[in-house]
């Protein structure tokens, strides 16, 4: 395979992920612009806020199956280049150019990309995911599946799989701790931790 085919899948890989379905629905559905709902996440989340169980059902199926998608379509590729891909699709998702740089917090399309490629982080995710809603607050719990999944991925499946979690993984973590350009300067290292575990500025 042809270095431009590498570079054109990358950049599939990227504006797949950069589909905003989840804004696109809240417009249909309620109207809604999800940049100026509550902390501005554009997000399955945000829908459900706004337009209830249906609609969110449908971004969590449309953005599970865009990480999916990408994960196909890079599957052939060499394994650092199927890392970044998989990053890409994230990092689209993040930092939508659909949205201005706005976005979601990638672990839906991480989702879809780890169950077609490394099913094992596919069920960190969402144990932190499900774990965290049991407890009333699915941050956290996604805070801790997110820290785990490369480590866990190298002990179950080797470099490949780290790599392939360590790229999915860092834009999620990154988004987190950056916010969505919502939040006032930070006055400490401790809000970076707070956003980085609860996903906002205050506990």
């Amino acid at each position: 395979m042809s270095r431009r085919t590498h570079t054109s899948r990358l950049a599939a890989a990227l504006l797949l992920g950069s589909v905003p379905f989840a804004q696109w629905v809240a417009r249909v559905a309620a109207a809604q612009d999800l940049r100026r709902v509550d902390n501005g996440t554009v997000s399955a989340t945000g829908v459900f806020r706004v337009a209830g169980h249906l609609p969110f059902v449908a971004v969590c199926l449309l953005d599970v199956g865009k990480g999916a998608t990408a994960a196909l379509m890079i599957r052939h590729l060499p394994p650092g280049t199927r890392a970044v891909g998989a990053g890409l699709v994230v990092v689209g998702h993040n930092w939508s150019p659909f949205l201005q740089g706005a976005g979601g917090r990638g672990v839906l399309p991480a989702l879809g990309a780890l169950a077609v490629a490394h099913p094992t982080g596919a069920a960190v995710l969402l144990g932190g995911i499900l774990g965290g809603y049991a407890r009333g607050d699915t941050a956290p719990g996604c805070f801790l599946a997110q820290t785990l999944l490369t480590p866990l991925l190298a002990l179950t499946g080797g470099r490949r799989a780290a790599l392939f979690g360590a790229a999915v993984a860092a834009p999620m973590l990154a988004k987190r701790i950056a916010g969505n350009g919502t939040y006032g300067r930070p006055a400490s290292a401790r809000t970076y931790w707070t956003r980085a575990v609860y996903d906002r500025d205050r506990r």
